[in-house]
This record gives C-alpha cells, sequence and structure tokens, in this order.
C-alpha cells in the first residue's frame, strides 16, 4: 500500500490537473460561441448560392457553354485529391482520429486511384507524413483561424488542378458541427461540381446567359465549400475539446475522492497501529 505521503502528492497532481482541464474547458467555450455564429451565418450564403446555381443551371441546359465549363467535367476517378480538414492540437476526444480513420478507409476504397493528400491541420500532416503519402500541400494554423482568402487560395489550387487534368475530382473531408455534443464527419465530393438542375418554382429571368455565369458563379461556390468546411471543423473542434475536458475535469473528480479515501484509511490504520504499538507497551510494563 502506498504511503501517506505519495497519495498526497498523488492528490496534489491531479488538483493541479483538474485545473488545467478545468480553465481549457472554459476557453474552448469561449472560443466556440464565436465559432458557432461564424458557421451559423455562413450556412445560408451557402445554401442560398447552391439554389442559385441549381436555378442557372436549370436555365442553361443543353446550352454548349455549360456543357463545355472545365469545373463540371466528369470524369474517371483515377487521380483524386483528398482535402482532409483536422485539428492542429489534440485533447479534443476523438475529434482528429476519427477523421484520420474515414481518411485511411476512403483511400483504401479507392485502392485503384492515385491518391493525393492535401492537408490543413497539424494533426492530419504528421500522421500521414510518416506513412510516406503523396501530399500536394499542409497548412498549419489555417483550422484554427480560418481566413477566406488563404482558405480560397487552396480551393483555386485545387480547381487549377482540375482543370489541367491533374486530378479527376476533389473530396473534402472535415468534421461539421451538429451540436456541443455532436460532430459529424463529413465527405463530400467538390469537383466535378454536382448540378441539380431541377425547374425552379419561380421562372427567373437572367441578364446574362447561363454559361456565363456559372463561369462565374462555379469558382465561387467552390471557395466557399472550403471555407465553409473550415468554419464547421473549427467549430466542431471547440465543441469537442470542451466536452473531453468536461469529462476530464468530472473523472478528476473521481480520482481524488478515490484518493482521498484511500488516504483517510491509511492514516486510520497508522494511527491504529500506533494506539495497538502504547497499549502493548504499557501492558508489558506492567
Amino acid at each position: 500500500m502506498p504511503s501517506l505521503i505519495d497519495i498526497r502528492r498523488r492528490i496534489r497532481s491531479v488538483k493541479n490537473t483538474q485545473q488545467i482541464t478545468k480553465a481549457m474547458k472554459m476557453v474552448s467555450a469561449a472560443k466556440l460561441r464565436r465559432a458557432q455564429d461564424r458557421v451559423i451565418a455562413a450556412r445560408p450564403y451557402a445554401s442560398a448560392l447552391r439554389k442559385v446555381i441549381a436555378n442557372v443551371a436549370a436555365a442553361g441546359a443543353g446550352a454548349d457553354r455549360v456543357a463545355a465549363n472545365p469545373l463540371l467535367a466528369q470524369r474517371s476517378e483515377k487521380r483524386v485529391l483528398l482535402v482532409l480538414v483536422t485539428g492542429d492540437k489534440g485533447l479534443a476526444g476523438a475529434f482528429n482520429s476519427n477523421l484520420i480513420k474515414t481518411a485511411a478507409r476512403f483511400s483504401a476504397e479507392h485502392g485503384g486511384a492515385e491518391m493525393t493528400l492535401e492537408l490543413i491541420g497539424r494533426k492530419g500532416r504528421d500522421f500521414f507524413r510518416k506513412r510516406n503519402a503523396k501530399i500536394s500541400g499542409d497548412q498549419i494554423g489555417l483550422a484554427a483561424k480560418p481566413q477566406y482568402e488563404e482558405t480560397a487560395a487552396i480551393a483555386r489550387r485545387a480547381m487549377d488542378m482540375f482543370r489541367n487534368e491533374e486530378i479527376d475530382a476533389v473530396y473534402l473531408l472535415y468534421n461539421e458541427f451538429k451540436s456541443i455534443m455532436t460532430q459529424k464527419v463529413t465527405l463530400s465530393r467538390v469537383l466535378p461540381v454536382e448540378m441539380k438542375a431541377e425547374r425552379a418554382a419561380v421562372d427567373y429571368i437572367f441578364e446574362q446567359l447561363p454559361g456565363v455565369m456559372l463561369e462565374a458563379l462555379l469558382p465561387r461556390y467552390v471557395e466557399t465549400e472550403f471555407y465553409r468546411a473550415l468554419l464547421e471543423s473549427t467549430a466542431a473542434e471547440h465543441a469537442a475539446r470542451m466536452t473531453a475536458m468536461d469529462a476530464a475535469t468530472s473523472n478528476a473528480g473521481d480520482v481524488i475522492d478515490t484518493l482521498t479515501l484511500n488516504m483517510n484509511r491509511v492514516r486510520q490504520a497508522s494511527i491504529t497501529k500506533e494506539i495497538i504499538e502504547v497499549v502493548s507497551g504499557a501492558a508489558a510494563a506492567e
């Protein structure tokens, strides 16, 4: 059985850890509030942009200029670019591990294709760099503070690779923010853009030709999807870290209670032993 001094030292150590996890939970809660506001503000714009593109596609269905748009080219997926968005830090439960497992499973399912990775986040970069994966680029720090221009630059590079037929498809893999307790691993194909040319409820009159409008809208749509993925991932990471730190703080409290009980037992046993020694000594002296 450990000594009283060892147990007290252990209790002091766990209390210090508990203070750290509690502070990290409060920091993540404050950051989550701002990140959640940005996600909620970005979702309506992305949804409206998708509807506009669908309406334009419906109006230009069958037009040669629409069909010739390079971002709509359907090719056999022999070369695939996977954009993986992970966190730069750990201590967020299964946030990063679920993404990495999904990315590995996606690569295995596309074993016949040449897989290239664009890694946003330190955790994903470190994992796949050690396994000598083909990496087109990596970004550190962008996942924590998403900036539109930096994210749009990554999207434009992916679009250039697709236009030049260096790759045949682009997929985004990230954690979508659902709630504080729920983050959903989301895999979506960004390129080629899937056009759902459904008949719109309103008969719009377009001043420009649908093909000209799509040439301007499609790149903005791809950039928006990249940026929204980063916003979703940032909010999801803060939510996962807050939940993980709350659980860690609660577990530390349970460990402290158990150690305190053991310490009291050891101290009681020590006192009982001393009393027995005193009584035995007194009885021997008589």
